[in-house]
């Protein structure tokens, strides 16, 4: 699948469709699409086409619409505030996340991360956050793009609890297990991650005064590159 403009309405079958740009020399160039496959394009807004490449060159494909797709918006649209981490562990988060299909993505710069995001680096890291995600979209071939918001404090994290229907954080020592929470079945959810540290004390007591509820997903400790995803797949799952 790869990403790009498209017309609206979408084209009727039987139109061509050009994909050029960054997107459109990566697909003639790196991944040598030539005519005759067939490839998804998407706008990453929920709409998408398929059909046979008709044209390649060094720059560009062109697709014969054959098929026109909309995703619409999810009932239950899924927040992830993700704690910065070392490393791979926030690729590897944010990958899961998007495959699983999260709506929006905070980074949230809590206590006890150790990666720091401030001037040049919070633009940087922000932009490869972005990408990560859009390639994980294109990997997963899903038609939505979740929007990873600016990186936020824990309190202006606190500030968007209101902003969701259920917020839950996930803590080692709660008490409460995230299948005995009764789940709306439309509206938003924010699922809140601390970093490998864990959340410290007076962070979760700033999210619980905010409306936060505490669950615990597992028998065990996971690291803050899973614990995003195995709280989606068990909300989905429900």
């Amino acid at each position: 699948m790869f990403l790009g403009d498209l017309p609206d309405p979408l084209p009727a079958a039987g139109t061509a469709v050009v994909l050029d740009g960054p997107e459109g020399r990566h697909a003639a160039t790196v991944r040598r699409i030539r005519p005759g496959e067939r490839v998804i394009i998407a706008d990453g807004t929920g709409r998408g086409i398929a059909g046979p490449v008709t044209e390649a060159d060094k720059a560009s494909i062109t697709v014969e619409v054959q098929q026109t797709m909309i995703t619409p918006e999810p009932d239950l649209k899924i927040t992830v505030a993700q704690a910065l981490a070392k490393g791979d562990r926030s690729d590897i988060a944010l990958e899961m996340i998007t495959e699983l299909g999260a709506t929006k993505i905070i980074p949230w710069q809590s206590t006890r991360s150790i990666v720091r995001w401030s001037g040049d680096r919070a633009d940087k890291s922000l932009a490869k956050w972005q990408a990560t995600v859009r390639e994980a979209t294109k990997q997963s071939r899903r038609l939505r793009i979740p929007v990873v918001d600016q990186v936020a404090s824990t309190k202006h994290l606190a500030t968007k609890i209101d902003d969701h229907d259920l917020t839950l954080v996930l803590h080692e020592e709660a008490t409460i297990r995230l299948p005995e929470v009764a789940l709306p079945q439309r509206g938003r959810i924010m699922i809140i991650v601390g970093p490998e540290g864990g959340i410290a004390p007076e962070e979760l007591e700033l999210l619980v005064a905010a409306g936060g509820r505490p669950v615990l997903i597992s028998d065990g400790v996971l690291r803050t590159s899973t614990a995003a995803a195995v709280a989606m797949a068990a909300i989905l799952l429900r």
